[in-house]
């Protein structure tokens, strides 16, 4: 009876299920009509680690292969498939160090070019994993998995138990997975050039020994053997208790037993591949006595791993700011947003030295103040090096690497500092307690979206950011996100050409670094997120940042100073030599030919006088006065107020040889004018000594002028040119540089003329204000008695 209501409950539940199934089908279904474009994307891409099977690349990854391949067929609109993604980018991360032996793939089914590839394996419902052993043939359909978990570790043991079903011969790129007896290992050293061999002992049900051999099978050094608990010989004589526990075994014959944190995969693997000696296959192998050498253009500086250098973060600034920035030379759109978003979260939680969070704070306040839609990087650059002369601010120029210095000058450096960079702001953003849990990463993401100079770097970190960064809803998951992602790029990089063989890309923090972050739960490896929240703030704060090799900060200012002096005169002697190619320029200007022949013929004349020592009259303005130019051109001047005119403002100095060079045609025109009128004046009868020396003289319309008034209007004209100082007009050609006395200020102050008529006003209204006043007084006096004498009556 209690079977059968348990096989009608699971009916009517499975009914239930059927229906829910429907209509969640139909609602994908919908959707994907709606968006047809979710079918074209796929669930994974490169960053994910997992091979995207296409018509081009189909056979050639699964016909014939050194390596075995476990491959998912999947529909971009099936629900399923979707929250099946997550394991199967886990799975692959997990068991990256197992590609020469097998590799993940997955293949789109919703694609129409992928269909026909489908169903030529018979792919029906989704998802589905198929098997393909190493050397599969063209007509293998491979071997599906019935029933498979939906977990890392399941999936994990299901691939390990496909691999050993393989048939002979054995795949050379597969390591052996049996079990070794006490003879193998007497003889191991004999036929194996290794510097170690470890033993785990372990149970007939067991994973780890063949997990952990699969994990080392990308390093060289060392090798890995299962022994059962059954091998009662070998394991009385090392006397195991414990199972699992690890032993090394050296060519000399010493057992010794390998101490981790916790008995599981995860820490077994961690030590071994640390061992002296044990590097990854095609890597150099470390040496010690390399680090002592200037391997770079820095002598390498010693500093503990265990800590964050304020060097490395200033050094990142630089070459942000002043390298990566300035291969955009205008910065406009979604760049000029990113930038600002940047430069906002610096100046807020950079925990820097005063002198570098002043230039920041001074730098986002230019940036919010600027209301164009584009920004030039030369501006930016002049923000950056404070030409405003903001005081007490400064941007350490050149780069210092301490805790993010590499072995070679292509590791590390940059990437290490823009990640530390962000992690340290992450962590002061939940000290300050800012209510935008997400504003530190989406500044992140959107510079290196925008601006970070790896295009696959920011290609990848886009990818994961799509993925889950819009879950992030407090302070401290975004610190944990932050922290969680960058182990996933440490994953995905590890063993690359990039990666520096003296700090190898692990999953961070170690076992040595941080012990209570790492856990075991059912035999696999887990983080402790409290443990690791507590840590990562402890790590990352202001507090225990190391402010070794840094720059003093009077230093910094004085070398910045002296830059700025630098500069100046630089650009002054910049615009000195445009200046002067200008005036060479415009002076190899030729005049025209009849004017150099009319030139030819006043020049005798000239000389003429000159020889006889005599000195003429002009009734021209000389060539260096300032011809005014034509009114219909001038711009319109402001009116005068009662008899008040402003004056432009006055040069000091006036540089007459650029000045002549400007107006060289008006000159010449001046100088024929003035030539003619000397020869008429010689020409024309003196009286008897009507000289310079022996009286006034008597010019073309004007009144007898002493030698001492003229010769001291001449020095007052000079006066004015050098002052910049024009009068008169056209239309009274020679008298200009001679004005009527009339025509004279009677007063001058504060560079504003006053007439006698301006006088004269003010003086009256003067008088006019006193009496007034005094009026005032005395009636007011006469009040006052008036008052006193009726509050003395009775």
């Amino acid at each position: 009876m209690a079977w059968r209501c348990y096989r009608a409950t699971s009916r009517f539940t499975w009914k239930i299920h059927a229906n829910f199934r429907e209509s969640f089908i139909s609602t994908i279904l919908f959707v994907c009509l709606l968006f047809p474009f979710t079918t074209e994307a796929g669930l994974y891409t490169a960053s994910d680690q997992v091979v995207v099977l296409t018509p081009d690349n189909v056979d050639s990854v699964l016909v014939n292969s050194t390596a075995a391949l476990v491959v998912e067929f999947y529909a971009s609109w099936c629900g399923h498939c979707i929250a099946f993604s997550p394991v199967w980018k886990s799975l692959a991360s997990d068991i990256k160090e197992w590609k020469p032996a097998v590799d993940v793939a997955a293949i789109d089914c919703a694609n129409q070019d992928n269909g026909p590839i489908c169903s030529r394996f018979g792919v029906r419902g989704y998802p589905t994993l198929k098997f393909f052993h190493a050397y599969s043939k063209p007509d293998s359909k491979g071997e599906g998995f019935r029933g498979f978990p939906r977990n890392v570790r399941g999936l994990r043991h299901k691939i390990i138990n496909k691999m050993e079903t393989h048939a002979e011969p054995w795949p050379p790129a597969c390591p052996p997975l049996e079990t070794a007896s006490r003879a193998e290992l007497d003889n191991f050293f004999e036929t194996n050039s290794v510097g170690h061999l470890a033993l785990l002992f372990e149970t007939s049900n067991s994973y780890v020994g063949r997990e952990l051999t699969l994990d080392l099978l990308q390093y060289e050094n060392i090798a890995v053997r299962r022994v059962l608990s059954t091998e009662d010989g070998l394991v009385a004589k090392l006397n195991v208790t414990d199972f699992p526990s690890c032993y090394l075994y050296s060519p000399s014959g010493i057992f010794t037993r390998l101490h981790v944190q916790l008995e599981a995969r995860t820490f077994y693997t961690y030590a071994l591949q640390r061992l002296p000696g044990v590097v990854r296959a095609g890597k150099p192998l470390p040496v010690t006595s390399d680090l002592a050498k200037n391997t770079t253009e820095d002598q390498l500086r010693p500093f503990n791993r265990s800590r964050v250098y304020m060097a490395d973060l200033e050094s990142t600034l630089h070459y942000s700011l002043r390298m990566e920035l300035a291969a955009h030379p205008v910065i406009k759109g979604e760049a000029l947003s990113a930038l600002q978003r940047y430069i906002s979260v610096l100046a807020k939680y950079f925990p820097g030295r005063p002198v570098v969070n002043n230039l920041l704070k001074s730098v986002d306040t230019w940036l919010k103040g600027e209301k164009d839609t584009e920004l030039s990087y030369s501006s930016l650059r002049d923000a950056l090096d404070n030409t405003a002369e903001v005081p007490n601010a400064a941007l350490p120029k050149g780069v210092r690497w301490v805790g993010c210095q590499g072995s070679k000058p292509h590791f590390r450096r940059y990437p290490c500092g823009m990640w530390t960079l962000f992690h340290v702001l992450t962590v002061q953003a939940e000290e300050a307690a800012d209510k935008d849990p997400q504003e530190v990463l989406q500044a992140m993401r959107s510079y290196i979206h925008s601006f970070f100079g790896c295009q696959a770097c920011a290609t990848h970190f886009e990818n994961m950011a799509q993925e889950s960064m819009s879950h992030v809803g407090t302070l401290s998951s975004a610190v944990l996100w932050l922290w969680s992602h960058h182990n996933h790029v440490n994953n995905r990089l590890a063993g690359a050409l990039s990666e520096d063989p003296h700090f190898p890309k692990i999953q961070w923090p170690s076992p040595e670094l941080c012990p209570s972050c790492h856990g075991v739960k059912n035999g696999e490896h887990t983080w402790n997120q409290e443990e690791l929240l507590t840590f990562l703030r402890s790590h990352f704060s202001s507090e225990h940042l190391l402010s070794d090799y840094l720059e003093e900060e009077a230093q910094l200012l004085s070398r910045q100073k002296e830059r700025l002096v630098t500069r100046h005169q630089e650009q002054e002697a910049k615009r000195g030599a445009e200046r002067r190619a200008r005036q060479t320029q415009d002076t190899s200007v030729k005049p025209p030919p009849e004017e150099e022949e009319e030139v030819a013929k006043e020049e005798p004349a000239e000389e003429e006088a000159e020889r006889a020592g005599g000195k003429v009259q002009m009734s021209e303005p000389p060539p260096w006065v300032k011809p005014k130019a034509d009114v219909s051109h001038q711009p319109q001047r402001r009116p005068s107020i009662v008899g008040l005119k402003f004056r432009p403002p006055q040069e000091e100095i006036v540089d007459l040889d650029a000045f002549i060079n400007q107006h060289y045609k008006a000159l010449r025109a001046a100088a024929r004018v003035s030539s003619r009128v000397k020869l008429r004046t010689l020409q024309k009868k003196e009286q008897p000594g009507a000289g310079l020396e022996q009286g006034p003289v008597l010019l073309l319309g004007m009144q007898p002028v002493e030698p001492e008034d003229l010769l001291g209007q001449h020095n007052m004209l000079q006066k004015r040119i050098l002052t910049g100082k024009y009068t008169g007009s056209e239309e009274e050609g020679a008298l200009e540089m001679y004005p009527h006395p009339n025509k004279r200020r009677w007063m001058s102050l504060l560079s504003v003329g006053f007439s006698r008529l301006d006088i004269s006003l003010c003086v009256l209204l003067y008088f006019l204000s006193s009496m007034c006043l005094l009026a005032m007084y005395l009636f007011f006096k006469n009040c006052r008695r008036l008052r006193r004498a009726k509050v003395a009556l009775p």
